[in-house]
């Protein structure tokens, strides 16, 4: 029989950065795929990249990565619809009168000229600004693609508003960071894809653009080092690009490795060979994919993404599936896994709006066990644990609480590995109550026990919900706005309750 031991009040989070062993071949094995730079060089080729104030979107999917110009018509950012769609697969448009046709992977749709409602499969889409036609081009309001774009897809897509990145069934590119302190610091971050970001330095600063890499937060947006040559590390996000800045009170390097998958930031040798400044003066833009691989390291753990170091996590959410794990197949082109890791990440920005602290238990195409799942939710220690499903039968939503076997006593300070739920089911029950209320205001919400893994094994609150379409069509599953009013109504129920999941924690 599997035990856990309980945890006491006083336990802490673990560190924001998941923190990893890794073993790495020796130096000079490691610089087969060096990309060296030194403070002082390389911004020069930095800011010559950088074309002017621009606005651009940048897409990520499967079948390509690219960034599109912007046009700003009355206070809002367009963009051309024929040109976004183009990468993505086959299509056609023609004008007729003031009627904008678009014709995409057999798929066609209608767009009045300054109409807000458009015609995709038939079916009316309400854009939040006016459809506009130039001189035969067609640009949709940015805004508007969280819900267009999935009529055309069949697949959820996440938009990141406030930097214009969109992701296309591409769950992005997370990293974890491992910084050792001493006589020799370094910090190694670890990509679940290979990158190549343009890499640029300043005085005190070593900084990573990342332009056609889906690279997201993993962490924190700034992360601290007890270190005076390697301090700081930051995240952040902004016009199409997303960027990492190391800070240190010395000059840094950064190696590749592992076939662009792992960049090492190390202080940089005093007096380097002129091998090294030969490299360091390498354009910003060569892959480090074209010099001689390196042997890998060892396989790193699934990425946790965490709120800042000290802030208790209120709600741990688990999006299910993931990996090789697809769960249900809804059609060709969605699957469960995708869903629940769009209706997560929709459902966290729910939470930090509403003034609680998130984390998502994946936040990327990874595959965990149930015990992984709940040995990191209950090493959170949240108030709840909330686990996403998916299902193309029925209507609306069905929540679940853990149903526990009777037969498995608690034994002192020791609790069953199946039990663990056992001291805080009711709480997970009136939280099931109350966010089932909010959503029967809105869709058929059903609440029921059953032995769905890993409930049994969260000591916290824990729920689980599963999402189907509102109208029988799986589309919907995919839809942005129906993902936000699942979520809007779950955070709701959720503050109906704070106070006592607070306590019961």
């Amino acid at each position: 029989m599997r035990w856990i031991k309980a945890l006491p009040a006083s336990t802490s989070l673990q560190p924001i950065f998941a923190l990893i062993r890794l073993r790495f071949r020796p130096f000079a094995s490691l610089l087969g795929l060096a990309f060296i730079l030194l403070i002082g060089l390389g911004s020069a080729i930095w800011r010559s990249g950088d074309s002017s104030d621009q606005k651009v979107i940048s897409v990520y999917s499967p079948v390509a990565n690219y960034s599109l110009p912007l046009s700003q018509r009355d206070n809002r950012d367009f963009v051309g619809l024929f040109e976004l769609l183009e990468p993505l697969g086959t299509v056609s448009s023609r004008t007729e009168a003031q009627n904008w046709k678009l014709h995409f992977n057999g798929i066609e749709a209608v767009f009045p000229n300054g109409s807000t409602r458009v015609r995709v499969r038939g079916h009316d889409v309400d854009l939040p600004a006016r459809f506009l036609l130039e001189n035969g081009r067609g640009l949709v309001p940015i805004d508007s693609l969280m819900t267009l774009l999935p009529q055309f897809l069949g697949i959820s897509v996440t938009f990141r508003a406030s930097a214009r990145r969109l992701f296309i069934r591409e769950s992005g590119t997370t990293y974890t960071a491992q910084f050792t302190g001493g006589n020799s610091p370094k910090l190694v971050l670890n990509f679940t894809s290979p990158v190549n970001p343009k890499i640029a330095t300043e005085p005190g600063k070593l900084r990573m653009a990342f332009t056609r890499d889906p690279v997201i937060a993993s962490a924190a947006p700034t992360v601290s080092f007890n270190s005076s040559a390697i301090s700081s590390a930051g995240f952040v996000e902004s016009n199409g690009t997303a960027e990492l800045t190391v800070s240190g009170g010395v000059p840094l390097l950064a190696s590749f490795g592992n076939d662009g998958r792992t960049i090492t930031i190390t202080p940089a040798p005093s007096a380097p060979p002129a091998s090294a400044m030969a490299t360091a003066s390498t354009p910003s833009n060569v892959s480090p994919a074209s010099a001689t691989p390196s042997p890998a390291p060892a396989i790193t753990p699934p990425t946790v993404a965490q709120p800042p170091a000290g802030t208790p996590t209120f709600v741990v959410i688990d999006p299910s599936h993931g990996g090789t794990e697809s769960g249900a197949t809804f059609s060709s082109t969605l699957v469960e896994k995708d869903v629940t890791l769009a209706f997560a990440r929709v459902l966290r920005q729910e939470f930090v709006a509403k003034g609680f602290t998130a984390m998502l238990l994946r936040d990327a195409d990874t595959l965990l066990t149930t015990d992984q799942r709940a040995a990191t939710a209950n090493a959170a220690r949240p108030a709840i644990y909330i686990s996403v499903h998916a299902a193309s039968d029925g209507k609306g939503t069905r929540l679940y609480t853990a149903l526990l076997s009777p037969s498995l006593p608690n034994d002192g300070p020791l609790v069953a590995w199946d039990r663990a739920q056992l001291n805080s089911l009711t709480s997970s029950q009136a939280a099931a109550a109350r966010i089932g209320a909010e959503l029967g205001k809105v869709m058929p919400t059903r609440t029921m026990s059953a032995n769905l893994r890993p409930l049994p094994n969260v000591v916290a609150s824990a729920i689980a919900i599963e999402v189907a379409p509102r109208n029988g069509d799986v589309a919907d599953l995919a839809a942005g706005d129906y993902q936000q009013q699942v979520a809007t109504a779950v955070v709701a129920g959720v503050g109906t309750i704070r106070d006592k999941l607070e306590r019961a924690r």
